[in-house]
């Protein structure tokens, strides 16, 4: 078996309740200031995860059962959750990176828990400390996922592997 604190970490996601537990695991060791990139094709799951992720985060009476749609259109959603408020932003509209800023995109980096989908239409904006999480198609609907961060995210990881 590799070491616990071996990376790229690769986990599968049989259905949608293995996806969201991933949320809810991830969701208790996040901190302020973390980024998580979601990468991953149309339909991989990435705005369930983080719906999951988002819901799991205590927050006001009745944030466990607030609706989480996906920010397509608005682009991004902030909660209010402890520790740190978390920002959900989807970039599949953006064409340049220069439009994040408008969206809050410093503010989010620097007091919150950032999920951002489609990261890579941020070009070398992305913050070099972010999870990334690439979520994949498997077999009969089932998933994949693969986490992969440099820091301490080995340590913090370490615990999903089980």
């Amino acid at each position: 078996m590799p070491s616990a604190s071996a990376l790229p970490l690769r986990l599968p996601l049989p259905d949608l309740e293995a996806t969201e537990r991933l949320g809810r695991a991830l969701a208790a060791i996040l901190r302020p200031g973390d980024v998580v990139a979601l990468y991953g094709d149309l339909g991989a799951g990435k705005t369930a995860l983080a719906r999951a992720l988002i819901r799991a985060l205590p927050g006001p009476e009745g944030a466990a059962e607030e609706e989480v749609p996906s920010p397509t259109f608005t682009l991004v959603q902030v909660y209010e959750r402890d520790p740190a408020p978390v920002w959900h932003f989807d970039l599949y509209r953006i064409e340049d990176p220069a439009e994040v800023h408008e969206l809050g995109l410093s503010e989010a980096l620097g007091e919150g828990i950032t999920l951002i989908e489609w990261p890579e239409r941020l070009g070398g904006l992305l913050p070099a400390e972010a999870l990334s999480l690439t979520l994949s198609y498997g077999d009969e609907g089932a998933r994949a996922a693969c986490l992969d961060g440099a820091g301490d995210w080995p340590q913090r990881l370490a615990e999903l592997r089980s």
